[in-house]
C-alpha cells in the first residue's frame, strides 16, 4: 500500500512552486549508498513504493533500505468532461515535494557494485533524472 500521512489538517494543498536546490535531505547519512534527484518536481507515493519493491526485491534482506522521502502533499484532480465552476477536485494521491539535490533512498550493508546495479534499477522508476551519490567522509 503507498505511503500516506495518518491524518492532515487540511485535505487539498496548493500547487506551488518547486524552486532552487535542496539545503536540506541533499547529502547521505544513513546508509553508505544514496540515490540523489538532479532535477524537481513531485514524486507521487505509488512511485516510492515501486522504488522501495524494486530494491527490496534486489537485495533480497541481504542489506538496509532507507526512504529519505515521504508524501505528505494531497494531489487532486477533477473528473474529465466536467463543466468548470463547481470547486476544486477531490484528492487523488500523495506526493512529496522533491528540489534539485534531495536524497530519496539510501542502502547501506551490500558492496559497491550491488548497490550501484540495485540504485539503478530504482532510478529507472523514478520520474526524473537521478545519480548514484556516496557517503561523504567525516572531515
Amino acid at each position: 500500500m503507498p505511503l500516506m500521512p495518518k491524518r492532515v489538517k487540511f485535505r487539498k494543498s496548493q500547487r506551488g512552486k518547486v524552486r532552487g536546490n535542496a539545503s536540506r535531505g541533499n547529502f547521505v547519512s544513513f546508509g553508505e549508498f544514496g540515490l540523489q534527484a538532479l532535477e524537481g518536481g513531485w514524486l507521487s507515493a505509488q512511485a516510492i513504493e515501486a522504488g522501495r519493491i524494486t530494491a527490496a526485491h534486489f537485495i533480497r534482506g541481504d542489506g538496509r533500505l532507507y526512504i529519505r522521502v515521504f508524501p505528505h502533499k494531497s494531489v487532486t484532480a477533477i473528473p474529465a468532461e466536467t463543466r468548470m465552476g463547481k470547486g476544486k477536485g477531490e484528492p487523488e494521491y500523495w506526493a512529496s515535494v522533491i528540489k534539485p539535490g534531495m536524497v530519496l533512498f539510501e542502502l547501506a550493508g551490500v558492496p559497491e557494485a550491488a548497490a550501484r546495479d540495485c540504485l539503478a534499477r530504482v532510478a529507472y522508476k523514478m520520474p526524473f533524472r537521478c545519480r548514484f551519490v556516496t557517503r561523504r567522509p567525516n572531515i
